[in-house]
């Protein structure tokens, strides 16, 4: 009788939480097709919000902003913080611990300071663009690439490439043959983790980018008020990370099968 009631309590307490998560966005994508511009008050189904939102030049500036920034900085980042997790594997442990310890310092610092800091410096060289934004994009992004990429590395059997040159493998094929494939999961990880961070970014895009808005300066700079074209974009993001998810999972779940069939 106890088990049977500690299991209804967890499944009442599961459902609360999922709905305190779930039921604002269920709530934005709901709303998104209001005919009208309230957003508590159904008047009607309409796509009036999806076709205004495809007519702003700004937003749809604005998106191209993000998503130029988020895959250029996802792509220079992740061979940045690839290769470097892969050159300190290789190191002395003090040399190791140094650069662990102070790739920490950006992902622990608080935004506001990187993003000052940031201003301060690519002034002395570039003024506030999409240039200044790009940058500052991969200096925060390059981190969380290494943290992420660096644990399977050390993981790695270090006489593989060894072996593979040893085989007449040069250094460059000795890494693309031995050691790429084997922690490519974690460099998918590691790029979704840098795009993640940087599509969402505010605080140091509003200090760099000049006149240059992404997603999240657009929204900060709108007049104060309900706005149904930004739930339609919203609720556009939110599908299209929901079909990335399920595919992730999907070729998650097969690869998981096909290593225990093994």
């Amino acid at each position: 009788m106890t088990s049977k009631r500690a299991k209804i309590i967890n499944i009442v307490y599961i459902s609360l939480v999922i709905l305190f998560f779930y039921l604002p966005i269920l709530s934005l994508i709901i709303f998104s097709f209001n005919d009208g511009a309230s957003l508590t008050r159904w008047t009607g189904f309409s796509m009036r919000w999806y076709k205004k939102l495809f007519e702003s030049d700004k937003i749809l500036d604005s998106v191209k902003v993000s998503i130029s920034i988020a895959l250029l900085a996802t792509l220079i980042s992740t061979v940045i913080g690839t290769l470097a997790a892969i050159a300190v594997a290789r190191r002395k442990r003090k040399f190791r611990n140094a650069i662990l310890f102070l790739n920490s310092i950006p992902i622990v610092n608080p935004e506001i300071v990187t993003a000052i800091g940031l201003l301060l410096f690519l002034t002395m060289f570039i003024e506030p663009s999409f240039n200044a934004m790009l940058i500052a994009h991969i200096s925060f992004c390059v981190p969380y690439v290494f943290l992420t990429v660096y644990p399977k590395v050390r993981s790695l059997d270090p006489s593989l490439t060894e072996a593979a040159m040893d085989l007449g493998a040069n250094p460059w094929k000795a890494l693309r043959h031995a050691v790429l494939p084997q922690i490519k999961g974690s460099i998918l990880a590691g790029a979704a983790i840098a795009f993640t961070m940087s599509f969402d970014d505010f605080v140091i895009s509003y200090f760099t980018g000049g006149s240059y808005e992404n997603i999240s300066v657009y929204l900060y700079n709108l007049p104060r008020g309900a706005n149904p074209s930004i739930n339609a974009l919203s609720t556009i993001i939110i599908i299209v990370i929901t079909i990335v998810v399920v595919i992730n999972y999907i070729k998650s779940s097969k690869q998981y099968k096909k290593e225990n069939r093994i």
